[in-house]
């Protein structure tokens, strides 16, 4: 592995860790949840009639137990109903409650104003083109 490489490598594992911290303190100050429990919220909203566990594992990239404790923590905290899979006996289908969804409209302002601040930061041409880049790396695969 050249330098470049390592380097390119580093980086983005550095500006992971800081925009997820920032983004951590601003959606709990905001709403009272974490980035990685926001990104459950959209995924299960974008979903009319609800999502399976695994489904949701699928989407947000994640093993399935993880997901399991993931929306553990969010049906405990009102933020996510569960019932069972009308057709699979084993599922559970999740969907958003008024308090998931109420957590979701108060999050929403504060990722807004984050990617405001990092487009102004980028620029419109740098934050389109780091915006596809990152796209392709996260889904090209799917």
């Amino acid at each position: 592995m050249s330098e470049s490489d390592q380097r390119l490598f580093f980086l983005l594992q550095r500006a992971a860790h800081r925009l997820r911290l920032d983004a951590d303190r601003r959606c709990l100050a905001a709403a009272g949840i974490t980035t990685a429990q926001l990104g459950a919220l959209f995924a299960v909203h974008e979903r009319a009639g609800g999502i399976t566990q695994r489904e949701l594992a699928r989407t947000l990239g994640l093993r399935e137990s993880a997901v399991t404790a993931l929306a553990g923590r969010l049906a405990a905290a009102g933020l996510l109903t569960r019932r069972a899979h009308p057709d699979e006996h084993r599922a559970v289908v999740l969907e958003l409650s008024a308090a998931g969804l109420a957590a979701l409209h108060a999050a929403r302002p504060e990722i807004d104003r984050f990617n405001a601040e990092m487009r102004a930061r980028l620029g419109d041409r740098h934050f389109t083109l780091t915006a596809n880049a990152l796209h392709a790396l996260a889904y090209d695969d799917d």
